[in-house]
Order: C-alpha cells, then sequence, then structure tokens
C-alpha cells in the first residue's frame, strides 16, 4: 500500500497504462513539459517523450476530433479536457461521432477514447472553471461516465478506461485532487495484465461501492461529493441515525441495482450531487428507486445538488454546493416518515 492524493494516482495511473501498451498516448492543453494545470500529467513527458504526451493547441474539438481519427488507427488516446467549463465547443465531437461511430458501423469501428474532465467546484475558480455537465453526456447513449472519490478509485479506474473498448468520459473532481488515501497498485494490474491490458478487468468500471454501512437511510453520491456524504453520515451517526453511504462511481451505466438493494433494506434515500438537481443524475437514480423499490420506500426520495442557475463566481460558490446541513436536513425529513 502506498499513500497518494488522487491526483498522484491518476499519475501513476496513466504511466502504468502507458507502460503496459504503447499504444496509450496523452494529448491535451499544457499536459507536456508543465504536467497540466493541476500538475495531473506531471513527468509523463519527461519519461515518454513527445511522441506520447503531446501538448494541444487551445481547440477542444480539434483536440477530441485528433482523437477519434488517432482511436480509428489503433491508438487507446487519453485526452485532457483542461478545466469543465471549456467541454463544450467539443460537445458535437463527443455526442455525434465519438458516442455513436461504434453503433453506426455496426461494431467495425471502435473508439477506446478516454476524455479526462477535471470538473466541479470548492477550489474558488473565476467564472466557466467550475461546472458539471456530467448529466449531459450521460443522456447520450454510447459513452461510459466514471466519477472517482478516492485515490484509489482514481488509480483504478483510470486504468481501466484506458482498457475499456468503450469511449469513457473521466470526471475528477478537482477539489479532492490533495485528498490522501492508501492504493493498492497490485489490485488492477492482475486482472488488466492477463490479457494485455485490453478489456480484463473493467466490468467493475459500472459498479458502485459501499464506502460506509448503515441500516436507516441510503445516501448517494459519487465524485467530489462522497467526502461530504460520508461528514454527513458521520454526524448523523451520533445522533443516533444510522446512514449507508453508496458512491455510485458509474454515472453511465448507473449500478441503481445496489442502490437499489439498500434502500429496500432502509426503506429512505437521498441523492448528493453539485451537479443542479433539475433533470440531474440525482433524477433518474430518484425515478429508478421509486420504481423498483416504491413499496419499501418509507419516504419520498429527495435531491441534494445544485440550483437552476448558472454555476456562480468564486464569492458564492459555497452558497451554491451541497454541504452538511443540506444532507443533514434531508436525511431529518425523510427520517420524519
Amino acid at each position: 500500500m502506498t499513500t497518494m492524493t488522487m491526483a498522484g494516482a491518476i499519475n501513476a495511473g496513466l504511466r502504468a497504462a502507458m507502460d503496459r501498451d504503447p499504444k496509450v498516448t496523452l494529448m491535451g492543453e499544457d499536459i507536456g513539459k508543465l504536467g497540466g494545470v493541476f500538475r495531473v500529467t506531471d513527468g509523463l513527458h519527461k519519461d515518454f517523450g513527445d511522441d506520447r504526451v503531446m501538448d494541444s493547441p487551445l481547440a477542444e474539438s480539434g483536440i477530441v476530433g485528433t482523437a477519434i481519427g488517432m482511436a480509428m488507427r489503433g491508438y487507446r488516446p487519453v485526452i485532457e479536457i483542461q478545466f469543465d467549463g471549456f467541454i463544450f465547443p467539443a460537445y458535437d465531437q463527443i455526442t455525434t461521432q465519438l458516442a455513436k461511430m461504434h453503433y453506426r458501423s455496426r461494431g467495425m469501428i471502435q473508439l477506446p477514447v478516454v476524455i479526462r474532465v477535471p470538473f466541479a467546484g470548492g477550489i474558488g475558480a473565476v467564472e466557466h472553471h467550475s461546472e458539471s455537465p456530467e448529466a449531459l453526456f450521460a443522456h447520450t447513449a454510447g459513452l461510459r461516465i466514471v466519477s472517482p472519490a478516492t485515490p484509489q478509485d482514481a488509480y483504478d479506474l483510470i486504468q481501466q478506461s484506458i482498457a475499456c473498448p468503450d469511449p469513457v468520459m473521466f470526471f475528477e473532481p478537482k477539489a479532492r485532487y490533495w485528498d490522501k488515501g492508501e492504493v493498492d497498485e497490485t489490485r488492477v494490474a492482475a486482472q488488466l495484465d492477463a490479457i494485455n491490458g485490453h478489456a480484463a478487468g473493467t466490468a467493475e468500471m459500472g459498479s458502485a461501492r459501499v464506502a460506509r454501512e448503515g441500516q436507516d437511510v441510503t445516501l448517494v453520491a459519487y465524485g467530489p461529493t462522497v467526502r461530504l456524504a460520508l461528514q454527513a453520515a458521520e454526524i448523523a451517526g451520533q445522533d443516533g441515525t444510522s446512514v449507508e453511504v453508496i458512491d455510485l462511481r458509474s454515472i453511465s451505466p448507473m449500478d441503481s441495482d445496489s442502490v437499489v438493494k439498500s434502500v429496500k433494506r432502509t426503506g429512505r434515500a437521498v441523492v448528493v450531487h453539485e451537479a443542479p438537481t433539475n433533470f440531474g443524475s440525482g433524477a433518474e437514480l430518484s425515478a429508478r428507486v421509486t420504481e423498483q423499490a416504491f413499496f419499501h420506500l418509507h419516504a419520498p426520495v429527495l435531491r441534494v445538488g445544485g440550483f437552476a442557475t448558472p454555476y456562480p463566481g468564486a464569492k458564492f460558490e459555497h452558497d451554491y454546493l451541497p454541504d452538511v446541513d443540506r444532507v443533514l436536513d434531508a436525511v431529518d425529513r425523510v427520517m420524519q416518515h
């Protein structure tokens, strides 16, 4: 076991994938000699060179389009969108080309592209540098959407994403880059090495995990809000409410079966994410839980998330983002039934 930050774990995962497969290449704005604005790719250009770690122009659509062409030629490109708010110029390439080409070609073309997206808030960034657009892409068939909440998951998921034959949107919670945790670097390696790094070990990508066991309420989160959910669960436990915390890990496909199994036992559910609750991933999960566990529910499924406003500037960010008080309020409300 090695103690790493989440940023360090992603770096180590990228390095392991590049060592394993010479077709894995990195591309993005400032990811080369600079090592990325968050230093996630630090040292990789020095060790792998210009041919495999490539600085790109400031052109997100061009970055994704180039990655699509590289994947069609047999490479496994991993591209970085420097900040979440600048992914929208590439939206057309991602949703109309990357997500659909495998289906349109009846399986003849595979596009194993990984798009790394530092996302969400909590760092006091300026306008357009804090967004949570995951639901926009989860609505598009053909894309996998994952988000790690711990260094261990970051290390495992980035390698599984690269090995996956499907295009993967890898949403990295930028406020958690400096969170530290223990990482077992052998856990995923054996699976991936089994068949030269491709496809093996990717089944876990779509599976949720129980981050904390409980009996009274199921609290569901992913990415940046998992730590928040655990903090709320700890406080609720001091008042006698046993809260189970589930980390979705994957937004699409969504492991609603694990959530439903938990809710059938607890009878109550609260979903937490930073994105607006309107038409969000929490709404989809709430619908699935209601459809599949209606007669087990003691209270309506509640959602805690961002508001139906543009992401505010740094000064008002903490008024917008979910906090412990808002989560505990939702837990209290479902416990009243």
